[in-house]
This record gives structure tokens, sequence and C-alpha cells, in this order.
């Protein structure tokens, strides 16, 4: 039994402690992992400054984080082609492989999930911001071949594959992006990746918009100093094919379904709380509205497009903390005018 394991926990709004938790021998199908890189999540910050987000509230301490890797320290029986000293990428993804959604193949929807570092379920369900973990052999995706910080946008990226996968075939297609955060900004690359041909992204910020340019959006139009810099786009009932908004902002939404064309999609990744939506504009306008939700077996594959070099991530990983510098990490990934994707070192 390892005593000495530290983790992040968050108790309750701005109360973040580092405490230790215990980690036992792995299991059949096991693995202990020592984490080495994980992410902070717009989900994380929402439980270090709010203690949750919409109904989804603090009842307990929980552990945080869900974009981590790290390397294989032990194996239990039954893990496959897993190697201790191996860098694995870990999906925080936990589906129960047995109620009625997964046997459609829906894990995503799963009705047992447990997804790391989640308030929705009591007790909680415990996060990966841990110095040692015991996961699944089936979360540990091999990262041979990446780095410990590249391996632990998987996560983020998979979210991101999903979205680009429910605005169906985009190739020779006109994408309109609304919020780019790491979220919009790996979009542009997974949309581009998936075939589309112009890319126009929209934020607040001029520093996240001249990351958006870095991905490859062909437009990066900053709609703060701007309202009107998306009107070029309305002429003639719209003139984008698909609509992926990441920002969870009505107005986002509202320009978003104006710029589209008839029969045109818009996916809303963006999880900003319920919002006034224009549906006289998307009936008129026969525009198909589709959600997107966490993600399954894009997990795997996102390790495999930044294993081949498909999608390349480093830019976006702009700062990095050490594990004992928690709350000034979540400090700097909350000022989204100096960072992008913020990561711990564990």
């Amino acid at each position: 039994m390892l005593q000495s394991s530290q983790s992040i926990v968050i108790h309750a709004a701005g109360d973040l402690r580092i405490e230790p938790q215990k980690v036992p021998a792995p299991g059949a199908g096991e693995v202990l992992i020592q984490m080495q890189a994980g992410g902070i999540c717009g989900s994380d910050l929402h439980y270090y400054h709010q203690g949750g987000f919409g109904p989804i509230t603090l009842r307990e301490p929980m552990v945080l984080g869900h974009e981590v890797s790290g390397t294989i320290r032990a194996l239990g029986s039954d893990t496959g082609d897993l190697q201790t000293g191996q860098l694995v990428a870990i999906s925080p993804s936990q589906p129960c492989h047995s109620c009625d959604f997964c046997a459609k193949g829906q894990h995503n929807h799963c009705l047992n999930m447990r997804f790391y570092g989640s308030a929705m379920p009591f007790p909680h369900i415990q996060g990966a911001f841990q110095e040692h973990l015991i996961v699944s052999a089936d979360q540990c995706a091999p990262a041979d071949g990446l780095t410990a910080a590249q391996a632990a946008m998987a996560e983020p990226l998979a979210v991101c594959l999903h979205a680009v996968a429910q605005s169906g075939d985009l190739t020779g297609k006109t994408v309109l992006i609304t919020g780019c955060g790491p979220i919009g900004a790996l979009c542009i690359l997974a949309a581009r990746h998936a075939g589309a041909a112009r890319i126009i992204a929209t934020d607040l910020s001029d520093y996240t918009l001249a990351m958006a340019r870095l991905c490859g959006a062909d437009s990066a139009l900053n709609t703060a100093e701007n309202p009107q810099a998306l009107e070029a786009f309305y002429t003639d009932k719209g003139q984008v094919d698909v609509h992926v908004e990441c920002s969870g902002a009505a107005a986002a939404l509202a320009a978003g379904v104006t710029c589209l064309r008839p029969r045109g999609s818009l996916v809303q990744l963006g999880l900003g709380g319920d919002m006034t939506v224009p549906m006289q504009a998307l009936t008129a306008k026969e525009i198909t509205l589709r959600g997107s939700f966490r993600f399954h077996e894009e997990f795997f594959t996102a390790v495999k497009l930044m294993q081949a070099g498909a999608i390349t991530v480093d830019h976006l990983i702009t700062h990095s903390f050490p594990m004992r510098d928690a709350v000034q990490a979540f400090t700097t990934a909350s000022d989204r005018s100096q960072a992008m994707k913020v990561q711990l070192q564990f």
C-alpha cells in the first residue's frame, strides 16, 4: 500500500488542498500509474471558482483532474501488451459496458458512467490529479513517441474529434468556430484534419484569437471590439456550412445561426447553461442542431493522430507547474489573456 501519494483536492470554492491518498496494489486487469502530466480543464476551474456548475455542486471533498498521462509502474494480471515503464494517456471515461446505451455503442451516454473528477453522482467520482493512481488497463492508450504533456492533451482533443464527427462530412466546407479557448482551438485543428476548406474563428480575446491563427484559422475575429465582424457572412441567407459553438454564450450561438446557410449544421459543444435559442431562424433555414457530449473511442484516435503527426498540440500548452504550485496553476489557467492550456507536473 502506497501511503504517501499526494493529490489535489477541492473542498469548496477557492479551497484547494494537497492531501495524501492511499493507493492499493493493482488487481486483475489493472495497472499502477505514476502520473506525469495533467491539464486543467474548464470544469476543474468551475469547481475551483464556484464549487460546481449548474445543478452540479460539491457535496464532499473531491480530487480534481481528468486530462492526464503517466508511466506504468506495476501491472496486475490480464493487462494485455502493456509494459512497465511505458508512457500512456489515460482515458477518464469508464462506462459500464452493460447498460442499454453501451450496448448501442453510445458509451458517452452510459447510465453508470464513472468519469474522473465529477461531482454529478454522490459519492463523487474522484479525479486523477494524483501522484499515483490505479486504472483499468483498457483506459490506457500507449503513447510511445509522445511527451507526457502531449499525451495529456488526448482527452480535450477527443472531445473535439467527437464534436467534429457530429458535424458530418467537412470536406470542402466553410466552418465557423465560436470560442477559442483550448476546446475551440483544438476544434480548429480537428476541423482542418477533417477536410474543412475555410475556418472562421471568433472570440472576445486577442490572445486566444492569436492562438486560433496558429491552429490554422483563416479568419480570427474579435467580436468584442467589432460586434459586426461576422456581418459579411450573413448575406444570401448565410455563408457558413457548419457552426461549432464552443463558448456556451447565447450571443455566439445566435450570430452563428445567422451565418449558417439553409440546411447547415450547428453543433453545440460549449456548456454555459441554458440559453435562448433562435428557434424561428433554425426552423426557417432548416438548420440541423446537434449536441456534443464527451467522447469514447475518439480518445484512442486522438493519441494515434498525435503520434502520426497529423495533429500537433504543442503550441497550445502554454504553462506547466509542479504539483506544489497547484493554486498558482489554477489562477494562471483562469486568465485567458495569458494562458491557453495549463498543465501540472506530478
